[in-house]
Order: structure tokens, then C-alpha cells, then sequence
């Protein structure tokens, strides 16, 4: 043989080797950082534009930001449930505490979001580019990008999208570290689904799962078995220290855990699916696929869809991925449909319908086939319109407005914004209580408004009394609060010491009347002289 950069090899003429003319030269793959600056710019554009609208709503994101808050005042380890995070992952107050340091309680955790939510496009990327080609990578960014759900997720305080990220790198991590038959990408990835069980509960089930498909990923049962294991352990260190700390603390190395299946048990049963109703199962039997076809959109989630049986048929390799996906799919709805002790929440969703995009190029392939070039670019163009249309469509369709359907879609669209009633009040307690050193009385709202209201109002926690607390009636003996919330169907009026009568509301013998100008279902009382 002679080496390509001999002489020889230099005077060959082309026609040495015939017919090479007549084949064409594979197009080169653009520079990858190019690639990767326009997908984080395409998931930037659209989280920006509605950053400065969205407010905190779901996802308990202004009870986190108070935790945050709290931490902040005192920085220290968290080590159970009761050291300060309660049913919330600890690592996601460190992060709010620490911006939180440097920008206001509204902004601090929107903005950890919306880092985490931008970047996560990165290792979605890195992902299905290492599965399906760099063309398959974009696309899923693009269609990450125009997720109208995402959007909400990466704007407001809760932890999906910092979790999101975390786990979108392990996987990317696993797939590189099965291709290349090298370990230490298992060990980041294991490195970070600690970060990610850190964050959110529902991570937990990925250690066991993705354990298990290593033992499957290679035909060298000795290198499976050695990887599986060695991830497994790496993946340790978290887990055990928290289940040591709520042991110490509770009795119950899953005491955390107990306590959120326990509320959605009693969830379960407020929500009216205690009985087992037929509507009840079907509802929650087919909600991770209308929650796909819904914020994915149609085209993006029948793609992903079939996609995935295809990979699963004709790229083996892909398999674990496919199982990534299914299996908590399946042990969801098995829990919620079946055993009726689980209520589902579209953010909860996120992980699983995450990697749809993943595989919307075989789903491509097989939908259209040979059919043409024409076929092709129509599928592709239906579903790149829908993409973007109907999350702008949803996103203006609840924006500020309320009742019916909008509350219903508020959860899932790109904007979420508070009842106009509530930002009322709160305004009103931050201009007429707080900025002039006053305090506060909050009723408590069985739809928990009563927190967006304390939250938006910005009083100190030593200047309000809330019924939701504990220390209400300290609260009010220190405090003497001169301005008083109260919800309709909340529990201020069953209490003992609470007289209403007409526009008077008199709480441990003080008198307080109704202020003019406010909508139900809220009451503002002002102290009478």
C-alpha cells in the first residue's frame, strides 16, 4: 500500500480508480459549536420574550423561593425534610438561595430556570446527534425550543427545568460512555443524577433503570455487568446520605418520600377518584400521551412516537433509551389509573415526553419512506407550523384571563400568570402595608392563593400572621397587624375568635371593616381606630 502523502500517491491521476467521480462526496457536518450556538440561541429568544411577563404560579415555586430565603438567612447543610426543604429537593434551594443573594426574591429563581432551561437544549443535542446524525440533533433542539410547557418551566421558580437539564446530560453521558465502551462517562452521568435525585424524587427511579440496561449493553456480559455496577455505586452518595439524615430526623429513611405519596393518596381521594370511577382511569390512563400530543404538539409527539417503535425494531442500541422513556410511563399511569394512589401533573411528565424529539428522525424515516421529497418536506412542514403556533396560540389564549378552560391550559401554557384578584390584593399590601413598615393578616385559600398573595406582597414574615401557620395567633399578638385578608371558603371565619357581620369582621375582640374596590373571592379589612 502507499501512504496517501508519497509522491506516488500524488501523481495518480483521478481516473486511477474509476467511476470514483460518479460518487458523491458526503456533505461535511457544519462546526458542532456553530450548531450549538444557534440551538442556544433558538431556545433563548422565545424563554426571553416571555420571561418578563410570566409570574410565579406553579410548580411551588414561591414556597421554594421562601425556603431559598430562609436557607439564605442561615446557610447551612440541609439534611432531612425538616432541616429546612420539606417535600423539596435540597439542592434546588441552594441555587435559588445563592442568586438570591444578588437579585430579588421574583426574579432569583425564575432566573436559575431559565439558565438551566437554555442549556438543556446542549446535552438534547449532544444526545440525538450521537443516535441519529447532527440533522436529527437540531431538529429535537428546534423543537425544545418552541416547547410552549418548557417555556413556562425555564420562566417560573420551580425545579423542572434545572432538573430537566441534569438529566438530559446523564443521558447523554450513558450514550457516549455504551458507544465508545469507555467508563468515565458513566461516572459523570452518575456523578450527575446525584445532582439530579438532589433535585427532584421522581429521579430516584432512574438509578435502578438505567443500572439495568447496562447489564444489556454489551455482548461482553463481564464489561456490562462492570459497568452497571460501577454506575450503580457512583450513583449512591446522595441517596444514602439523605435517607441517613431523615432517619436520624424522623425515624424513616424514606420519611420524605411517604410524605408526598401520602398527600397524593389524600389527593387522590379530594379530586373524587377515591371510588375508582371508569372516568376517573380513563383520564388518567391516557394523560402522558395527551399531555405529549397537547405541549409537544402533534406532529413533534406522533414522530417521537413512532419513531421510538422503529429505533426499538432497528437500532437496538438505542433500546435503554426507548426504556428511559416507557417504563416511567407505564409506572405512572399503572399508579394512577390502577392503584389510584398517584394524581399526575403535567410537569411531572417532562423527563419521559423530553425524549420524544430524541427520536423523531427514524419517526420521520418511517412515516415517509420512499415517498418522495415532496412528502417530506410537507410532513415536516406541518409539524414545524404546529410547533410554533399552537403554543403562541396558547400562550395568548390564557394570558391575564380567567375561568373555564384557561385555568385548565394555564398549567401547560408558555405564560403563567396570577388572577387578577390576587395581584390586586398583593399590590395593594405591598404599596399601602410594606412600604410603610405595616403589618398583615392572611386568611388561608383552599387553592392556595393565600400564598401567592403573601409572597407578591413582600412583607417580612415577621409582619404577617397567616391562618396557614402555626404562630398565627403569636403572629397577631406581636405584629397587631392593621390590614386583614380574607378568602371566601377560607378557615378565618370557622375560627372561635372571628365574628362577620355584613362589612365588620372582628378578630380577638379588634373590629375590622371591609375596604371598597376589591374582587372575590378576596376581602380587605382595615383596622378600625
Amino acid at each position: 500500500m502507499v501512504p496517501a502523502s508519497s509522491p506516488a500517491a500524488l501523481a495518480s491521476p483521478p481516473s486511477a480508480v474509476p467511476g470514483l467521480s460518479a460518487v458523491p462526496a458526503p456533505q461535511p457536518e457544519p462546526s458542532t459549536r456553530w450548531l450549538v450556538g444557534l440551538l442556544l440561541l433558538a431556545a433563548l429568544l422565545p424563554r426571553l420574550g416571555v420571561f418578563f411577563i410570566n409570574e410565579n404560579l406553579f410548580g411551588d415555586a414561591v414556597v421554594r423561593t421562601e425556603l431559598a430565603e430562609r436557607w439564605l438567612a442561615d446557610p447551612h447543610v440541609i439534611t432531612s425534610y425538616k432541616d429546612g426543604t420539606y417535600q423539596f429537593g435540597p439542592l434546588h434551594l441552594y441555587l435559588v438561595g445563592a442568586v438570591l443573594s444578588v437579585f430579588e426574591r421574583d426574579v432569583a429563581g425564575r432566573l436559575v430556570s431559565l439558565v438551566f432551561g437554555v442549556l438543556s437544549v446542549v446535552p438534547l443535542f449532544a444526545l440525538t446527534r450521537r443516535l441519529f446524525g447532527w440533522r436529527a440533533g437540531v431538529a429535537a433542539g428546534l423543537a425544545f425550543s418552541a416547547w410552549g410547557m418548557h417555556l413556562q418551566f425555564s420562566t417560573t421558580a420551580g425545579s423542572e427545568a434545572v432538573s430537566l437539564f441534569f438529566m438530559l446530560a446523564v443521558f447523554a453521558l450513558v450514550a457516549e460512555g455504551v458507544e465508545e465502551n469507555r467508563f468515565q462517562p458513566l461516572f459523570w452521568g452518575a456523578v450527575l443524577l446525584n445532582f439530579a435525585c438532589a433535585l427532584r424524587y421522581d429521579a430516584w427511579m432512574y438509578i435502578p433503570l438505567i443500572s439495568v440496561a447496562l447489564v444489556f449493553s454489551s455482548e461482553d456480559r463481564v464489561a456490562s455487568l462492570t459497568r452497571a455496577v460501577g454506575f450503580g455505586l457512583v450513583c449512591l452518595p446522595f441517596p444514602l446520605l439523605w435517607m441517613q439524615g431523615n432517619e436520624l430526623a424522623h425515624g424513616d429513611p424514606l420519611f420524605p418520600i411517604k410524605a408526598v405519596e401520602d398527600f397524593h393518596k389524600q389527593w387522590v381521594s379530594d379530586s373524587g377518584g377515591a371510588g375508582g370511577a371508569l372516568g376517573w382511569r380513563l383520564q388518567q390512563l391516557g394523560f402522558w400521551p395527551a399531555v405529549a400530543l397537547f405541549t409537544l404538539t402533534p406532529g413533534v409527539a406522533l414522530l417521537g412516537g413512532v419513531g421510538m417503535v422503529r429505533a426499538w425494531k432497528k437500532h437496538p442500541e438505542t433500546r435503554w433509551l426507548v426504556v428511559m422513556a416507557v417504563v416511567p410511563t407505564l409506572y405512572f399511569t399503572l399508579r394512577a389509573a390502577v392503584l389510584l394512589n398517584f394524581v399526575p401533573l403535567a410537569r411531572f411528565t417532562v423527563t419521559q415526553l423530553v425524549l420524544l424529539p430524541v427520536f423523531m428522525a427514524p419517526g420521520l424515516a418511517a412515516l415517509v419512506g420512499n415517498k418522495g421529497a415532496f412528502a417530506r418536506r410537507a410532513v415536516v412542514g406541518v409539524s414545524a407550523v404546529l410547533a410554533v403556533v399552537m403554543p403562541v396560540a396558547l400562550g395568548i389564549y390564557t394570558f391575564r384571563t380567567e375561568g373555564g378552560f384557561h385555568d385548565s391550559l394555564r398549567p401547560v401554557s408558555p405564560t403563567s400568570t396570577n388572577p387578577v384578584a390576587v395581584m390586586q390584593v398583593a399590590r395593594y399590601l405591598k404599596e399601602e402595608v410594606a412600604a410603610k413598615g405595616g403589618a398583615a393578616a392572611i386568611d388561608d385559600d383552599p387553592s392556595y392563593m393565600d400564598l401567592q398573595v403573601a409572597f407578591f406582597s413582600t412583607l417580612p414574615e415577621m409582619r404577617m400572621a397567616r391562618v396557614r401557620w402555626d404562630t398565627f395567633r403569636q403572629r397577631l399578638a406581636d405584629a397587631r397587624p392593621e390590614v386583614l385578608v380574607r378568602f371566601d371558603g377560607g378557615r378565618l371565619v370557622k375560627d372561635p375568635g372571628v365574628k362577620l357581620e355584613g362589612r365588620t369582621l372582628t378578630l380577638d375582640g379588634v373590629a375590622y371593616q371591609e375596604q371598597d374596590g376589591f374582587l372575590a373571592p378576596l376581602h380587605v379589612y382595615r383596622r378600625q381606630q
